[in-house]
C-alpha cells in the first residue's frame, strides 16, 4: 500500500480506501463483510468510508463492529450526512439540527469517539451554507470531527465552502465524486477548483460499478449474482450497460494484459494517475476482490498507456460537468 496526503492538510490516508456503500448491511452477510474488512486491513488499507444512510444506517454499525479492537490511531474513519435517516422533516439535509444529531448517531454506530473526516453527502440548497459550515466547525471544535469534506459538490460550491471554512478557522479538505475511465465529469471544473482550494478527491466507483472489470459482455445477460442483477444496486449501473460501452471495455483487455494487470487493477491505477485524487474507494463482496484491487497501489501508468485508453474508449466517456450528481 502507498499513502497520500488529503488536501492541504496533515492527514495521510491509504491511496486505496475501503467503502461499504452497497455491501455491508445489504448485499452481503455480516460474516462476509467482516472477512472483507480483515482483508483490507491485511493489505495495508487504513482508510474506511461509509455513510449514515447506507443500508438504512446498518452499514455504519457493521463497519463499527468489524473495526472493533483495532488500534484507533491507525485508522481513518470517514462518514457522511445529508440523506434521510428517519421519517421526520429534520432527519435529512444539512441544517444544524440534523448535522449535529446525525454525527452523534454515527459515532455510536461506528463505536468511536471521533470521525476523521465528516462529509456533506450532497449540497443542500435549502439551507444557508453558513449554517452548514458553522455546524461542521462546531463539531471540529468539540473534538467529534477532525476534518470536513463534501461529496458530489460542483466547483462553485466547493469554492464557497472552502472560503467559509477558512473564515471559521477549519479546513475543507476533500470532495467525494464519482470518477472512472468512463465518468470524467470532474476534470474540467471540479479538479482545477479543488487544486486551488487545497481540496483532494476521494473517488467512488473507480470500476464504474464493476463494468470496468470486464465481467459484463456485450449482447449477453449479466452473470447471476452480479451487481447488475441486484434490484437496488443495479439502478446505478444501467447507464454503462450498453453494447457500445461494454464492447469498448473489452477492447481494454489487451492494454491490461500488456501491463500484467487485471482489468480492475488497470481501472484503479487510472484514477490514481490524477494527482488531485488522494484515494480510490473500492467495495467488495469477497476478500479476493480486495486482494486483487489493492495490487493497483503504486502502479504508475505512462502517458502512452493513458493515450491508448482514451483511443479505445473514444466517445463513450462522459465528461459533461452538468452530470455531477445532485441531491
Amino acid at each position: 500500500m502507498e499513502y497520500r496526503r488529503l488536501g492541504r492538510s496533515g492527514l495521510t490516508i491509504s491511496e486505496i480506501a475501503y467503502g461499504n456503500w452497497l455491501t455491508h448491511g445489504g448485499q452481503v452477510e455480516e460474516d462476509a463483510a467482516q472477512a472483507c474488512v480483515r482483508a483490507a486491513l491485511d493489505a495495508g488499507i487504513t482508510t474506511f468510508d461509509t455513510a449514515d444512510v447506507y443500508a438504512g444506517t446498518r452499514a455504519e454499525s457493521v463497519l463499527g463492529r468489524a473495526l472493533a479492537g483495532q488500534r484507533r490511531e491507525g485508522l481513518e474513519i470517514f462518514t457522511k450526512v445529508y440523506w434521510p435517516t428517519g421519517p421526520g422533516p429534520n432527519d435529512r439535509g444539512l441544517g444544524r439540527k440534523h448535522v449535529s444529531e446525525s454525527c452523534d448517531a454515527s459515532l455510536r454506530r461506528l463505536q468511536t469517539d471521533h470521525i476523521d473526516l465528516y462529509q456533506a453527502h450532497r449540497y443542500d440548497a435549502t439551507v444557508p451554507l453558513e449554517e452548514t459550515m458553522t455546524a461542521f466547525a462546531d463539531l471540529v471544535r468539540a473534538g467529534k470531527v477532525l476534518y470536513v469534506g463534501v461529496s458530489e459538490w460542483r466547483a462553485d460550491e466547493i469554492a464557497a465552502g472552502a472560503a467559509l471554512a477558512r473564515e471559521l478557522g477549519i479546513q475543507l479538505i476533500s470532495n467525494q465524486p464519482q470518477y472512472s475511465m468512463l465518468w470524467r465529469v470532474i476534470e474540467d471544473e471540479v479538479v482545477p477548483t479543488s487544486e486551488r482550494e487545497g481540496v483532494s478527491q476521494i473517488v467512488w466507483s473507480p470500476l464504474a460499478q464493476g463494468v470496468l472489470t470486464g465481467k459484463y459482455l456485450p449482447g449477453e445477460q449479466p452473470p447471476a449474482g452480479s451487481r447488475a442483477t441486484d434490484p437496488e444496486a443495479g439502478r446505478f449501473i444501467r447507464r454503462f450497460m450498453t453494447d457500445d460501452v461494454l464492447s469498448r471495455v473489452q477492447d481494454l483487455r489487451p492494454v491490461a494484459d500488456d501491463l500484467g494487470l487485471s482489468m480492475a487493477q488497470l481501472a484503479v491505477a487510472w484514477v490514481l494517475r490524477n494527482e488531485n485524487v488522494a484515494a480510490a474507494i473500492i467495495g467488495a463482496t469477497r476478500p479476493e476482490q480486495v486482494h486483487d484491487n489493492v495490487k493497483a497501489a503504486g502502479v504508475r501508468l505512462e502517458d502512452d498507456v493513458m493515450a491508448r485508453i482514451d483511443e479505445v474508449l473514444g466517445e463513450v466517456v462522459e465528461r459533461d460537468p452538468e452530470k455531477t450528481a445532485r441531491g
